[in-house]
Parts: structure tokens; C-alpha cells; sequence
């Protein structure tokens, strides 16, 4: 396969909400550059992104996918995300190599939850984007309304590049508004033509937009556009340039993925405006091994350094890595430094990809992405380097799992495959984690949301031949006291030859956490070779309380008379004297249920607030504060009980028609109503 410099590469991720066509749209550019033969469709479970069997059966993306084409001697990257944000790992680690997003919106939906997420994502990893609207062949696409959103929510770094040519209810072509040209559909040709009659109305708008956004460059181009100056065609070319890199300028192209409408001039306008991974001067921070800064550029001449960003496990095949070179050439049968784990890898054969498609490679330039198999100690996040210049690319901040389930073996004796290929499944997926609870012992798993670990269940089905039911985890309650008691505990028996014998008082009162055990036993009337079988007996009770038989935390204990029998007496026996003291002592010091609360951060837009606080409510929970972003959204903070979040991940996404997105961990525990403590002892009585 063709080697290519740096700067005729261009490295792109396909950003948006489900449905928008972003699959389509990268099926469309391939079938176009000629990588493949013809275009597949989403819904016939044959696109060249979409290879799973899970996105296959369900019809979307629920992966990162890559695939590589050439377009007039440049090499297209193209990073293909999930559109729902039960997956938002996936985008979080496409956009981590990214050089720049194409925001895919549909022309009939307009500009959505999705699309909003997409630019904020954008925008936060601060790389360059374009806008791409899609479905503009449907007689029902409103594309200057579109536009109005996007100048309403964004300002004037909108810039249509295009106006729809529309013959009927059909689009037939559009003007290049930069240009003053006009393109029609032959086909799959687009060919020049001339502006048809009356659509000066149409045009001045968009080109209006456009003088504005190149006068928005500078001062000296805002005095000219005052001036009623005219921009040359080079001036505008060179300022769009430079605006799309500097993220000022965000082109609007428009099209039709699924009819393959208006690609070439997309593709044209990637390599025209979209900046190539060395188009900047600036360095990328990596950190050597005593922890200093190493700046570096992205060129072949660097030692290598090279960012795993994508982790695939196959039962079969083995592991498959993705990663952006950064700096350095990229070879084959070599030894390479992994610089997380601290240990060497040996790279064998390298690929780039289309798809599931493997193309063997010669080597890979810097800024190119690739793929290598059978790395045993690398994982997504870790740099690759050279054995002696090594260094530390920064990694990916995942979300954090939010949703909880738990894991049912179907069949028994299944229980280490389970594991085996959730661990697998952890390794390509960061937004995943498995947890096992020896308390409530359960098999806890972990992700963004239902449909995810819907997701994670079918994979660990059909990858790893393993089925599980899922079940509402447990909650993990505590059991306290509220008052100081002294009791006795007193352990006698005889039954021929020695006898057992254990005698203690001891005073029990709250704590902060955990079991504090001190004596104050004067006069030797229990020895002190006893003290740590009575410390012991206390320990192996706190493990069950006496009102739900949950965990006791936060007890002082401390031993303060007592008697013995120099025959009878032993470690035993004043271990179930300590035992018989602390049941009768927690009976006594008025216990009390804890139940654990978590510490929730949502974000909404604005409008939702109320509803948002209404739900907390409901929930038992506590408001803690509300803090506007100054973008539209309020980031809103509350303590609710864990118990009440079980389904908090969809009841969100229907309370704010899914704008809405949020962070819940543990924090305390505090005393549980008297409603649920009487639940939770009857349940435990069963």
C-alpha cells in the first residue's frame, strides 16, 4: 500500500446523534474514493463501520470503527463514532487522535441532543470541525431552517459553504457559494453548471454569512466588510483555511450519504480546510520518565512515540490495538517500549484498516493511524515508544459508569468464563467495569447506561459462549448504634474433663468508623493473653448486625472486668464471651439501619432545572447547590440515597428528552427512614 507524508494525511472522526447518518455518510466517501467496491446499508447489516454482530443485529453503532481511503494523493483516517451516549467512550477515545470532527446532522431533525454533544466534545478536545447536513434530498429537509439553528446556538463562526439546488421537490445540485458556481448531480458526478434563474434570495443570506465569518478573521477584514469592500476568492480561501484551524470558522456543506449526493465536494473541502496533523506548529506534551515535560512535534524525524486509543478482543484472533503514531515511523518486526506498564512489545506485521479489513503496511509516518495484534501487556491508553527515548502521552478521561446490574450465571459452573470475558470485555471498553461484592455477594457491572450493559451481556454471549441473567444489585446497608451500654458476656460449660469458660464486661458506645478495641482491666481479672481472642470474637460479629444482620461500623469496645478459671478458660471460650456481650449489647444500644448515599452531578439545560429538582425530591434526596455553565445548561448537585437511582440513567433521558447527562458516586452513610428500615428487616426476616 501507498506510504504518506504527514501533511497528506487528515485524520477526521464522524461526530452526531444516532440516526443523522454518520455510518451512511463514511460508507459514501469509501465508495467514492474507490476503497470499496459499492456502498452497503445500515439497515441490510452490511456497511463496512459496522461490522459487529450486536450493531449488525440492532441496526446502529455501538463502536468506534476506522477506515482508511486516498482521495487525489491524500489519505483519509476515518474514525466512525456511535451517535447515543451510552457509548460516549468511544467517541472520548476517537476524538482523542483526531486532527479534526465532521458534525453529521440530519436535515429533517435538525440540530439535536446529539449534535449539541458533539460540538461541546469538539470543542473541549479543541480540534477543528465542519458541519455536514445531511438528508437534504428529503422534500421534507427545512435547510435554511437548520441553518437558523446553527447561527442562533453557534454565531457567526457558521459558515455555509453551499445553497441547495432544488428542480421540484428534488435536489438536483447546489451553488459553491465561495466559488459563485453552480454543481449538478450526474450520477454520482457532480459537474459545473450555471446558477439557475432566481435564486439571488437564496444565495445573498448565505454569502452574507460567509463575508461575515471572513471579516470576523480580523480587524483589518471587519474594516473592509464595513467599507462594502469584496473579498477576493484567494483572501476567502486563505482566511477559511486558517479560521477552520483556528476553530473561529465552522463550514456547513450539505448532501445526501444514502445517494451519495454532494461527497466529492465534501471530500474536496476535508482536504481544502481541514488541517493535516503536522499543519501546526505547536508541539504535543508527552512526560519522560522522571515526570518533566518532553515537547515534541508531530514529525518522522522524532524517536518514536505512538497512542493505543483503541483496544479489540477477539476470542479468536486475539487483541487487536489501534494507535496514532505521533512521532516517529512506525515499523514492522520490532521491539517498542510500552511506557504505562513499563514493559517491552514486540510489534509484528502493521495494518492500516477498512473496517474489519486488515491492509498490511510497510511502516506508518507519523500523524497516520494503524493497527497491531497480540500485544500482551498494552492496553487502550498506553504509549508505545522507543526502548531508549521513552516517554508518556497523556490519556484518555473516560466517563464514569453510572449504571449498575447484577451478574446471574444461566448455567452453573460458568462463573470463570464469566469473568474471563468480562475481563476481556473491560480491555476494549474503559466505560466498563465488573466489581465483585463480597458482601452482598454479587457480581456487580457497570456502565453508561441500560442499553450498554444490555450490550456487554450479548457480547459476553456470543464472543465467550456464556449466558447471565441480569438482577437489580443489592444495596449495602450498615448497622450502628446510637447509645454507650455496659454488659456482660459470660460463657460456662461443663461436660466432663476441662470445661470452657469466659467471663466480660465490656463497654460498647459509637465510633467514627470501624472497631476501636481497648481493656481497662484492672487487677489481672481477665489475663491479658486473652485480649486479643476477645478483640478477635468482637471482630467476627461486626460482620452481622443484629437488626438486618448487615456490617456494624463505627464501635468503641472496650474490655473492663471480667473473670476466668485457670483450667477451663481458653482463647475459645472468650471469643463467644465477647460474642455473647456484643448481641447483647447492640440489642441494648439502640441500633440503627445506615443506608448508603451517593453524591449526584447532573447537567441539564436550563428548562429542565425545576424538573430536575422535583425528581430529587422524589428520590429522598437532599439538594446540595445549582451552578450555571453560561451555556444554557445549570450543573445541578445533590446527595440521594443509592437505593433510589436504579433506573435514574433512563428516567434522565425521558425527563429531558435525553439532554441531559450525570456523574453518581458513593459518599456517606447516613440513617435510613423508618419505612425502609422496617422494609429492609422484613425482607431479611424472609
Amino acid at each position: 500500500m501507498k506510504m504518506y507524508d504527514t501533511s497528506k494525511i487528515k485524520n477526521f472522526c464522524l461526530l452526531g446523534h444516532g440516526n443523522s447518518g454518520k455510518t451512511s455518510l463514511a460508507e459514501a466517501i469509501l465508495n467514492t474514493a474507490g476503497s470499496i467496491e459499492r456502498m452497503g446499508k445500515t439497515q441490510d447489516g452490511n456497511t463496512v463501520m459496522d461490522f459487529d454482530p450486536e450493531e449488525i443485529r440492532r441496526k446502529f453503532s455501538i463502536s468506534a470503527a476506522v477506515a482508511t481511503c486516498d482521495w487525489n494523493g491524500t489519505k483519509f483516517n476515518i474514525i466512525d463514532t456511535p451517535g447515543y451516549f451510552d457509548f460516549v467512550g468511544e467517541v472520548q477515545q476517537s476524538i482523542k487522535v483526531a486532527d479534526a470532527a465532521i458534525i453529521v446532522l440530519s436535515g429533517k431533525s435538525g440540530l439535536t441532543v446529539g449534535a449539541e454533544k458533539a460540538w461541546k466534545y469538539a470543542e473541549d478536545a479543541g480540534i477543528p470541525k465542519m458541519i455536514f447536513i445531511n438528508k437534504v434530498d428529503d422534500e421534507r429537509v427545512n435547510y435554511y431552517g437548520v441553518l437558523d439553528q446553527l447561527r442562533e446556538k453557534y454565531g457567526k463562526r457558521i459558515a455555509p459553504l453551499q445553497v441547495p439546488i432544488r428542480e421540484g421537490e428534488k435536489i438536483t445540485g447546489f451553488v459553491n457559494v465561495v466559488e459563485g458556481e453552480a454543481r449538478k448531480y450526474m450520477g454520482d458526478m457532480t459537474v459545473t453548471a450555471p446558477i439557475p434563474d432566481g435564486m439571488d434570495d437564496e444565495i445573498a443570506p448565505v454569502r452574507e454569512m460567509i463575508n461575515e465569518a471572513v471579516a470576523e478573521s480580523s480587524e483589518e477584514m471587519m474594516e473592509r466588510y464595513f467599507a462594502g469592500d469584496t473579498f477576493t476568492l484567494a483572501e476567502t480561501y486563505e482566511v477559511l483555511r486558517n479560521g477552520v484551524a483556528s476553530g473561529e470558522i465552522v463550514p456547513v456543506l450539505c448532501g445526501s450519504a444514502f445517494n451519495k449526493l454532494g461527497i466529492a465536494s465534501l471530500m474536496n473541502a476535508i482536504v481544502a480546510y481541514l488541517p493535516s496533523p503536522n499543519s501546526s506548529d505547536d508541539f504535543f506534551i508527552a512526560h519522560k520518565e522522571d515526570g518533566s515535560d518532553a515537547r515534541r512535534k508531530i514529525d518522522v524525524n522524532d524517536p518514536l512515540a505512538a497512542f493505543v486509543f483503541k483496544t479489540v478482543a477477539d476470542p479468536y484472533v486475539g487483541k487487536l490495538s489501534y494507535f496514532k503514531v505521533y512521532s516517529g515511523i512506525m515499523t514492522p518486526d520490532t521491539t517498542v517500549y510500552n511506557s504505562v506498564s513499563g514493559t517491552n512489545e514486540r510489534i509484528g506485521k502493521i495494518y492500516t484498516v477498512v473496517g474489519k479489513k486488515q491492509i498490511e503496511v510497510e511502516k506508518l509516518n507519523a500523524g497516520d493511524i494503524g493497527a497491531v495484534t497480540k500485544l500482551a501487556e498494552t492496553n487502550t491508553g498506553d504509549t508505545l515508544c522507543s526502548v531508549t527515548d521513552r516517554i508518556v502521552i497523556d490519556g484518555i478521561e473516560f466517563s464514569k459508569p453510572n449504571t449498575s446490574m447484577a451478574v446471574v450465571p444461566k448455567a452453573k459452573g460458568d462463573e470463570d468464563k464469566i469473568s474471563q470475558g468480562l475481563s476481556k470485555l473491560m480491555d476494549e471498553d474503559k466505560t466498563f467495569r465488573v466489581e465483585n461484592n463480597t458482601e452482598t455477594r454479587q457480581m456487580i457491572i457497570k456502565g453508561m447506561g441500560e442499553q450498554h450493559i444490555d450490550i456487554i451481556v450479548n457480547k459476553l454471549k456470543t464472543k465467550f459462549g456464556v449466558e447471565v441473567d441480569l438482577t437489580e444489585p443489592k444495596v449495602a446497608y450498615r448497622e450502628a448504634i446510637r447509645k454507650s451500654v455496659k454488659v456482660e458476656g459470660k460463657h460456662k460449660k461443663q461436660s466432663g474433663g476441662h470445661g470452657q469458660y469466659g467471663h466480660v464486661w465490656i463497654e460498647f458506645e459509637p465510633y467514627d468508623d470501624g472497631l476501636l478495641f481497648e481493656e481497662k482491666v484492672f487487677g489481672g481479672s481477665v489475663p491479658k493473653n486473652y485480649f486479643p481472642a476477645v478483640e478477635k470474637g468482637l471482630q467476627e460479629c461486626m460482620k452481622q448486625g443484629v437488626l438486618a444482620g448487615y456490617p456494624m461500623v463505627g464501635l468503641k469496645a472496650t474490655l473492663v472486668d471480667g473473670s476466668y478459671h485457670p483450667v477451663d478458660s481458653s482463647e475459645m471460650a472468650f471469643k463467644t464471651a465477647a460474642a455473647q456481650a456484643f448481641k447483647a449489647g447492640m440489642e441494648q444500644a439502640s441500633p440503627v439501619l445506615l443506608e448508603p448515599v451517593g453524591k449526584l452531578k447532573v447537567c441539564v439545560p436550563d428548562g429542565y432545572t425545576g424538573d430536575i429538582i422535583g425528581d430529587i425530591n422524589k428520590r429522598r434526596g437532599q439538594m446540595l447547590g445549582m451552578t450555571p455553565q453560561g451555556d444554557g445548561t445549570t450543573l445541578i448537585e445533590g446527595e440521594i440515597p443509592m437505593a433510589m437511582m436504579h433506573s435514574y440513567s433512563s428516567d434522565l433521558w425521558s425527563i429531558t428528552q435525553g439532554k441531559g447527562y450525570y456523574e453518581f458516586e458513593f459518599e456517606r452513610y447516613q440513617d435510613a427512614p423508618p419505612n425502609v428500615v422496617e422494609k429492609v428487616i422484613a425482607e431479611s426476616n424472609k
